[in-house]
């Protein structure tokens, strides 16, 4: 089935940028749709953002639109989330995740996770 490994988190001071990547492998190919979600100490896991493997239509929670970029590479099937304009309260364990059905801004619709990536902001 689909492994996913994340890399890029890191300490940045607010107003920061940090580009974070996702890798997908493993199992036949098959299209797929990819997300990012964050988690902070003692909050639920919160969506970040989407894009559609095939046609590559995005979706952002309002808190990150035109500061978050999310993007794919098809011949690396590795998807990117650009985060610029960094925030204290941006900081959290991202994750990237994945599933064979339309994107969604659930975390209980995704069934591939990978490991997470921490993303520190300092004031």
């Amino acid at each position: 089935q689909v492994q996913l490994v994340e890399s890029g988190g890191g300490l940045v001071q607010a107003g920061g940028s940090l580009r974070l990547s996702c890798a997908a492998s493993g199992g036949t190919f098959r299209p797929y749709n990819m997300a990012w979600f964050r988690q902070a100490p003692r909050k639920e896991r919160e969506f970040v953002a989407a894009i559609r493997w095939t046609g590559g239509s995005t979706d952002y929670v309002d808190s990150v639109k035109g500061r978050f970029t999310i993007s794919k590479d098809n011949a690396k099937n590795t998807v990117h989330l650009q985060m610029n304009s960094l925030k204290p309260e941006d900081t959290a364990v991202y994750y990237c995740a994945a599933r064979f059905l339309v994107p969604t801004r659930q975390a209980q619709d995704y069934n591939y996770w990978g490991q997470g990536t921490q993303v520190t902001v300092s004031s």
